[in-house]
């Protein structure tokens, strides 16, 4: 297994990296907006978990005993005074692009392209692009594809004149009965969502990427045609739509929202956030499997806040809602139970930036009933994007209440997290999109496949 990324290159050659230090912390002049990535060593489980109940913004990235903690100016006093001994491993730039139109900024202009063709960050799409683009698809595909509105996120919950539905698509060469939510169809189902995690915004585009592989390669690729055939692809390309939009608007401290925006936990919360100080839940922390167990914080301010009990999220409610709808439950109730070698049914939940592909369990260490074949599974899609492969607590660090947990715990479908290398930065520039969706495809065309039959060898 290959570790391919970018700051461990820097760490290991020097290049990039400054020691921060006693009085060599202190700057004359600290700009509260410049972001930083530091380096931390964390040789324990005990003292990653520390990270979090601590508060820090740990990122999804590991190199050797090191861990990355986003922050700004104050973050490493904070963390010496926790006993940890910050390095600086990269300077953020700043974000610099005009923020999108989108109803969820006051006051805001009307927007100046069609949908469809509204960008930010020198190409990532928003919200309301992301949302045509599943229109269109459905519109000049109607026999391949379903658009499906399966909830509302927090903000529309609140006031139906903001926030946004949440969306899907099905793909699939369309029979009678086919797309339909319940779990007793003819075909297995696949199921990619990206950015539940707003801020990791290639996630986003490479779903659209894949949608629009799938409906273009029809009839015209093989793989394509014989998966489409037999097979539902669902897509849900924002998970976390009020998030995406506050980071589409640009700026750094925006663009650190990783949550929803569910303030009421914490109503002292900053806004826009900061890198030590957001409102909202972390969705990828708040399903009920063994919620408040491991890689979350209690601070309602944290990065990591796993919200006030679990499932209590309008969107982990609707996207646990939309997988009963989708697939059976094919396993027992009990840590310990196996699900079946006749199960059906696969997804993965992308994420960004480490270069992982991670399998349950992730609230613990501990092997699940199906370990051997989940791990085989996650060993194959190694073999396409060359990334590391293992549980989370094996080659990352144990969380709790994470969407994959809550598929495979309750369901039995086969679960996977894929962290994509995002080209080694936390803020890649828009052509990593195609570098990153390049690379994964084949892994997201294998992982489909197997969908008939996870878990037979």
């Amino acid at each position: 297994m290959r570790r391919r990324h970018v700051i461990s290159t820097l760490v290991a050659t020097g290049a990039a990296v400054a020691l921060v230090a006693g009085p060599q912390m202190s700057r004359a002049a600290a700009d509260s907006n410049q972001l930083y990535i530091y380096r931390v060593s964390a040789t324990s489980e005990a003292a990653a978990q520390r990270l979090f109940h601590d508060g820090f913004d740990v990122l999804e990235n590991r190199s050797g005993t090191n861990l990355f903690v986003l922050g700004d100016d104050a973050t490493p006093a904070r963390l010496q005074a926790a006993g940890f001994e910050p390095a600086i491993a990269e300077k953020l730039k700043p974000t610099g692009w005009k923020a999108p139109s989108t109803r969820l900024v006051p006051d805001a202009a009307g927007p100046a392209v069609a949908p469809i063709d509204e960008t930010y960050d020198g190409g990532y799409h928003t919200v309301r692009a992301q949302y045509a683009h599943l229109d269109k698809v459905a519109a000049d595909h109607a026999n391949l594809a379903t658009v499906v509105d399966y909830g509302d996120s927090y903000l529309k919950t609140r006031n139906p004149a903001t926030g946004y539905d949440l969306k899907a698509i099905c793909l699939t060469r369309k029979q009678s009965g086919d797309c339909a939510l319940n779990p007793n169809v003819p075909k297995p189902r696949f199921l990619l969502m990206t950015q539940i995690h707003a801020r990791e915004i290639v996630t986003g585009d490479i779903s659209w990427r894949f949608i629009d592989h799938l409906v273009g390669g029809y009839g015209s690729n093989a793989q394509v045609t014989a998966l489409l055939d037999s097979t539902e692809i669902w897509v849900v390309p924002i998970v976390n739509p009020d998030g995406v939009d506050l980071v589409q608007q640009g700026g750094n401290r925006p663009y650190l929202q990783r949550k929803n925006l569910n303030n009421t936990g914490g109503t002292g919360c900053a806004n826009p956030p900061t890198a030590s100080d957001q409102a909202g839940v972390d969705l990828n922390r708040n399903t009920i499997t063994h919620w408040d167990t491991s890689g979350i914080s209690h601070n309602p301010c944290s990065q990591t806040y796993d919200g006030r009990s679990g499932d209590s999220e309008p969107e982990t409610q609707a996207i646990e809602r939309l997988f009963r709808q989708l697939y059976a439950d094919q396993r027992g109730p009990n840590d310990g139970d196996a699900a079946p070698v006749t199960t059906r049914g696969a997804m993965i939940s992308m994420h960004s930036y480490a270069g992982m592909n991670l399998f349950p369990w992730g609230w613990s260490t501990r092997h699940s009933a199906n370990d051997a074949a989940l791990r085989a599974i996650a060993a194959k899609m190694s073999s396409y994007n060359g990334y590391q492969y293992g549980q989370p607590g094996e080659i990352l660090y144990n969380a709790s209440g994470t969407s994959d947990d809550w598929s495979y715990g309750e369901l039995g479908i086969a679960s996977f997290t894929i962290e994509v290398a995002s080209c080694g930065s936390f803020t890649p520039a828009y052509t990593c999109t195609s570098t990153d969706f390049s690379r994964n495809l084949p892994a997201l065309m294998y992982v489909a496949g197997k969908a008939k039959a996870p878990y037979q060898s």
